[in-house]
């Protein structure tokens, strides 16, 4: 693979990265426009930090895929 193409590929899957972080930050918008019970904000919370941390690992994936390419 050519370094062009590693660039192109990283900065595309970095694009997706932001994208999916930036969707988590609208979604946590979006949810706290709703009037929810106490149970439900927690759940919402626990969703909410699952999403993150998958988030956080796909973002720590890529960072190694291309670090060892």
């Amino acid at each position: 693979m050519t370094l062009k193409t590693q660039d192109t590929e990283w900065a595309q899957d970095w694009q997706t990265i932001v994208k999916i972080f930036d969707l988590i930050e609208e979604l946590k918008a979006q949810l706290k426009q709703l009037d929810v019970s106490y149970l439900h904000k927690l759940q919402q919370k626990v969703m909410l930090l699952n999403l993150e941390k998958y988030a956080f690992s796909l973002q720590n994936y890529i960072i190694e895929k291309y670090n060892k390419e």
